[in-house]
């Protein structure tokens, strides 16, 4: 064995004590970290001839690379639907690299920690109150949940004409018809072949609103005489957490042939609630649903999962099967992710998740969605109460708005970068009906009132100088 890698072995106690205490001495110190910073490094460094070994190799990190990390998992990062990491969801995320699974099979000789995946989803299923009418399982995040959910309803289009798009590729015009969807659908389509411009844009319903128009969708599905389509609706846009009318969608589905996904990457998990449930109800009538867990389930980078009625388990294979290793017999028997996923190699990204849902039930997620549409509902009437306009309701979790007056539209873009360089906030620009905005969401388990106030201040202060 390599000296160096002996020594690591040697040591390995003091190795994972050293980054223990330094993970736990970044994690109490968050609140103070900047949410941003102009820090940088030359990345293009000499590979060490004989090693460092781990703890010299900490130490240069420290010196060089820790000053590039911010505190986006931390209370005031408000950009990009980001949630944190709760101490389960780290427990579950450390031991899924100490076990260091392949997770495939359900029953090998190699170990059948899909057990594990398949108990998490049933978890996910309860607390979201959807039948078991739905097989799912983990990938990266929401594209490519999108991707792979995409990528079974692209195969359910061509087995309406006869047709096996996996093996033999695309050879119909795919139908795609959705109203906002985000750009990981987009970009799902892009990769599926199918083009990212190929689709049919719904109209949105009146009235400041980014659901769909159901009587627009279905002028749109008589347009096609009779032709199948994708429907790809929304449960939480990203700008204001809108949600599609599921069950007025439902309805349609008894007239029309079409495959029906749902975007719910955060937005899903309204579910849990007794106030918000409503957004959701209809939609386990979906073929497909996709939903991010590093969002609002507040598990580390990279987890989301895939949720497709078991009735097309037969489409998810075509589309996905490994070559080499022809898939046999009765799939939910001899289940293996292999051949239903997009990746061959897959770490055990179920056990944040698992150790999530058993360390705070459903109670506690329900009290931090619950409380991030609080938080967000207080941040937008402090803003109102401090020359900001609203955008647009405040249905959920996700706060837009801008500057006062038509006049500061050109100011908006520098403020928001203003405020970004400070460090206390990080929040994202947009656009919404053709203003420049300002999105902030609230999804992080840690946020609390003390930093919204912290926010405003430094957002007045700004108002000040520009």
């Amino acid at each position: 064995m390599n000296s160096k890698l002996q020594h690591d072995l040697d040591n390995f106690e003091n190795i994972l004590e050293k980054t223990k205490q330094q993970g736990i001495d970044f994690l109490s110190n968050i609140d103070n970290i900047p949410t941003s910073n102009t820090y940088s490094i030359n990345p293009k460094t000499e590979l060490n001839e004989l090693g460092l070994g781990s703890i010299e190799a900490l130490k240069e990190f420290n010196e060089r690379l820790a000053p590039l990390m911010v505190s986006s998992s931390g209370p005031r990062y408000w950009g990009f639907v980001t949630g944190g990491s709760t101490p389960a969801s780290i427990v579950g995320d450390w031991l899924a690299s100490v076990y260091d699974q392949n997770t495939q099979s359900v029953t090998s000789q190699g170990g059948n920690s899909a057990l594990i995946e398949f108990e998490t989803i049933n978890l996910l299923l309860q607390l979201l109150e959807l039948p078991d009418t739905f097989l799912g399982g983990f990938v990266t995040g929401a594209t490519m949940s999108n991707f792979t959910s995409l990528a079974v309803a692209r195969q359910w289009f061509g087995k309406q004409y006869g047709k096996d798009f996996a093996k033999n590729g695309i050879s119909e015009t795919i139908n795609i018809l959705t109203a906002t969807p985000h750009s990981s659908s987009i970009k799902s389509l892009s990769m599926l072949g199918v083009g990212s411009q190929n689709y049919t844009v719904i109209k949105t319903i009146e009235g400041n609103r980014e659901a769909l128009d159901i009587t627009d969708l279905e002028e749109k599905i008589k347009a096609l005489n009779g032709k199948p389509f994708i429907l790809i609706s929304s449960a939480g846009t990203v700008n204001t957490a809108d949600f599609d009318d599921f069950e007025a969608i439902a309805k349609l589905r008894e007239k029309y042939n079409f495959w029906w996904h749902i975007d719910g990457a955060f937005g899903g998990f309204v579910a849990v609630s007794e106030k918000y449930k409503h957004y959701v109800k209809g939609w386990e009538g979906a073929d497909s649903i996709t939903i991010d867990c590093h969002k609002w389930l507040n598990v580390p980078y990279e987890s989301a999962f895939y949720l497709v009625k078991k009735e097309h388990v037969n489409l998810q294979i075509e589309t996905f099967q490994n070559s080499n290793a022809p898939y046999l017999g009765n799939p939910l028997e001899n289940f293996n992710y292999l051949n239903v996923l997009p990746e061959n190699s897959r770490r055990l990204r179920a056990l944040p998740v698992w150790f999530s849902l058993k360390a705070y039930g459903k109670e506690g997620f329900r009290d931090l969605i619950e409380d991030s549409a609080a938080l967000a509902l207080h941040f937008a009437n402090a803003l109102i109460e401090n020359d900001f306009e609203l955008l647009a309701p405040i249905r959920l979790n996700n706060v837009c708005f801008t500057l006062k007056g038509e006049h500061n539209q050109e100011k908006v873009t520098p403020f928001l970068s203003a405020l970004n360089d400070t460090g206390k906030v990080f929040m994202t620009p947009t656009v919404y009906q053709n203003k420049k905005g300002i999105r902030a969401s609230f999804v992080n388990w840690r946020t609390n009132e003390e930093d919204i106030r912290i926010v405003i201040k430094e957002m007045k202060d700004l108002l000040d100088i520009i």
